[in-house]
């Protein structure tokens, strides 16, 4: 995605409200790096437009407050997926 970065940090930060997406799922829709995620939606949006940055900062703290829990799943599955492939033989 090239462009102006103000005008990423607004396309990002609709996209993670619209999807209630993370960091890492907005970098790979946009094929950027998360890094460049989080310093547009969290740095350069404070600046340019302090509404969405709150709107944005609530979808940030909700993937937070979930991420031991997506953490949880993932390891549950990759036990579950060694197990079956063990059974398989």
């Amino acid at each position: 995605m090239k462009g102006l970065p103000e005008e990423r940090a607004i396309q990002l930060a609709q996209y993670m409200i619209e999807k209630g997406a993370t960091v890492r799922s907005t970098a790979k829709a946009f094929r950027i790096s998360k890094s460049t995620v989080h310093k547009d939606v969290s740095e350069r949006l404070q600046k340019l437009n302090p509404a969405l940055y709150a709107e944005v900062k609530r979808v940030l703290e909700q993937n937070k407050a979930e991420r031991h829990m997506r953490g949880g799943l993932a390891t549950r599955r990759k036990y579950q997926e060694l197990a079956a492939r063990e059974r398989r033989g």
